[in-house]
Formats: structure tokens, sequence, C-alpha cells
């Protein structure tokens, strides 16, 4: 049987994060991953000043502005005129309003940076978790392989259809939200008539119907397009599958003609359902609790879903750093910090109103894990 101080499920953003942030608090971490290896998935993430902050934390904020791209500002254009309704200026503007910047990146990239930060040895791959228990003095995980990994406390950051999550609430499925999504990634050579340089959400004519584009690299050269319709028939939830471009034109066919000649350069084009769950009431069950798309699985309209899970990440280790003894106290302090936060954002996201006309990003922005109050220990 292996033992450590933290069991951490999931190799993702927020798993190897709060792995990087629970090792410096001086905790034997171990992650449990049931990928056989890493890999370049995903395309491009946006990195919001709340999320680079925790990342700044971690220590690895330098390694990614190395290559990142800091958008200039972010802009909100209607569908059909072109016509900007909102403005966000960002860059240096943004790093003095909310003490970092914007950070626009490959998403591989991340996790690689994320990875090398994490101590040797720290995550065991091909490990699928079978099932989570405790009891009053400890929590473990049974591995598929037959072996058992005990714990102080078991974190899941397991994603969307999370085996702890199951394991705290019961068996739930997210629903489906009636919206599909492509994405692509775009050189940007042809489109040099065009400024890029914008983080820019296309509105379409309803809400189910945007178009979302960002630089993902510093030479620019690279723009990473993620776009939504209305569908009901077609619900296969996968990042891999292969949809196709014509597919995309047709619908969005009458988006302005910048919008159409960025899509007309997406030749690889993956396409999938869109998912999302309602906010829980509690994440935590004595030694076991989630982080992440786990507790909180949300839409990208707010680019806000990593940015919760690095966000957990920072406060769940912050909490564990002044726990003492008492791990489960801890753990009931992590989610009443995070809760009501990563809940309204959860919501928000659904809604996807956000930054249509205003500008009001300092409550979503101006958030520092690292140093926003936490609520009373209990005595």
């Amino acid at each position: 049987m292996t033992e450590v101080d933290i069991a951490i499920i999931g190799a993702g953003i927020g798993g190897m994060a709060a792995a990087i942030a629970l090792h410096r608090a001086g905790y034997k971490v171990g992650v449990y991953e049931q990928a056989p290896r890493f890999g370049r998935v995903g395309a491009g993430i946006n990195l919001t000043p709340n999320a680079v902050k925790v990342l700044d934390g971690l220590g690895v904020g330098a390694v990614l502005r190395a290559t990142a791209y800091e958008p200039t500002c972010r802009v909100s254009r209607l569908w059909d005129s072109g016509q900007e309704t909102s403005r966000l200026e960002l860059h240096a503007q943004g790093e003095r309003r909310y003490g970092a910047p914007q950070l626009t990146i490959h998403r591989a990239d991340l996790l690689s940076a994320l990875e090398t930060a994490l101590p040797a040895g720290s995550v065991r791959l091909g490990a699928k978790v079978a099932c989570v228990g405790q009891d009053e003095r400890h929590a473990w995980l049974d591995l598929a392989d037959g072996s058992r990994v005990a714990a102080r406390a078991v974190v899941g950051c397991d994603g969307i259809h999370s085996v702890v999550r199951e394991a705290i609430a019961g068996p739930e499925a997210p629903r489906f939200t009636g919206k599909v999504a492509f994405r692509s990634i775009v050189p940007t050579a042809p489109l040099a008539r065009y400024d890029l340089t914008p983080t820019t959400k296309w509105w379409g004519p309803d809400a189910s119907s945007q178009i979302f584009t960002f630089l993902i690299d510093r030479g620019q050269r690279e723009l990473f397009v993620f776009a939504t319709v209305p569908e009901t028939e077609w619900t296969h939830e996968s990042w891999s599958i292969q949809g196709h471009k014509d597919e995309l034109l047709r619908a969005y066919a009458g988006f302005h003609e910048e919008a159409l000649a960025i899509l007309e350069g997406c030749d690889v084009v993956l396409k999938t359902a869109l998912y999302a769950r309602d906010p829980m009431a509690r994440w935590t069950h004595g030694r076991v609790t989630l982080l992440g798309d786990a507790c909180h699985a949300m839409l990208p309209f707010m680019a806000q879903g990593a940015a919760m899970g690095l966000e957990d990440a920072a406060v769940l280790s912050r909490c564990l750093g002044e726990a003492g003894d008492d791990v489960p106290a801890a753990l009931l302090r992590y989610e009443q910090a995070r809760l009501e936060r990563a809940s309204r954002i959860q919501r928000g996201s659904l809604q996807n109103d956000w930054l249509r006309s205003d500008t009001n990003a300092d409550w979503v922005y101006g958030y520092d894990a690292w140093t926003e109050p936490l609520p009373a220990r209990a005595h």
C-alpha cells in the first residue's frame, strides 16, 4: 500500500496546480491520472489575471510569459455589422489594475509548465481509480490494478464526469445544453489585413451563436478559434471528434466578413457537444473534497473554467497549510471560501451575457486567491 499526505485524482490543470501548491505547503502529494501518458491535447486557453496570479504564486508565471501572448484588450463585436459594443483594456493597464496580465497560450504549454514544476515522481500515469473510501482517521483510493493509496485527504480533480463527485453526492449526469462547439487553430499570415491583437468575442443573433478568438503565441503566428451554435440532435462529447469546415461555414453564414475570413482558415476543425452541471450545495465529505470541474464544471463563455480550478488549488493549499491535525475542518473551510464565488461564475457562464456591453470585470479579474481573506477557523 502506498501512503501519501494528500492523494489527488486527476492530472489536469487544477490537479497539478493543487499538487504544486500543497507540496510547497509541506505535504507529500501523489497525483493519480488514468491517462497512460501526457499528450499535446486541447488547444488555446485564455488565462485571465486572476488565473495568472495563481500561476505566479506557483512559480510558473515567468515560464509562461516567455511564449504566451498578452492581448492588448478584450472586445465584443456584433455578428453582422462588426460594431464594437464593449472594450476592456488589458496589457499594461490590466496589469496595473488587476496585479497580473492576461495571457493566451496553448493548453499543452500550460500543462507542460505545471508538470515541470512538480517534484519528480509525483504523478502516476495509467492509474484508474475504482473507488474512494474513508474512516475517521484516514482516506484512501483503490486503483483498478488492485493497489490502494492511503492518505490524510483525497481531492477529486477528475473533471465533469468525476468518480469522486459521485462518491460524495451520488450518481448524477451532466445535462446537454443544446449547443455544440467547434475549435481550430488558424495561421495568421493570410489574415494580416485584420487586427487580431484583441481577444474578440463575436456575439451572434442569439445567445447560442458566437465566435471567440485570441492569439496563442508571442510571435502572433496562430489564432485560436472557439465557436458555438445551437444543436439538438448531435450530442457527442469529445474533443477529438473531427468536424468539417463546410459545416462550420454554413452555421455562420451571414456573419461579418472578418469573422468569415477567420473561419475560412479553419482547415482542421474539432467538434463537441457542450454539457453543464448546476452548482453543488457541498463539495466536501469528511476527508474527501472536490476541485475544479469535478465540483463546478462550467461553460466556457467567461473563460473561467481553468481559472476557477487554479483559484481552488491556491485556497485549498492555504487552508490545509493552516490545518494542523484537523484535515476535515480545513477541507470544509476551503469549501466555504470557494463555493459562493465558483457557483456565481458557473451560473454566469451558463447565462452568457457577461461583458457584452459593459466592462466591469473587476469582481472576476481582481480576485487574488493567495491573499483573499479566508473564513474563520472552527474552534
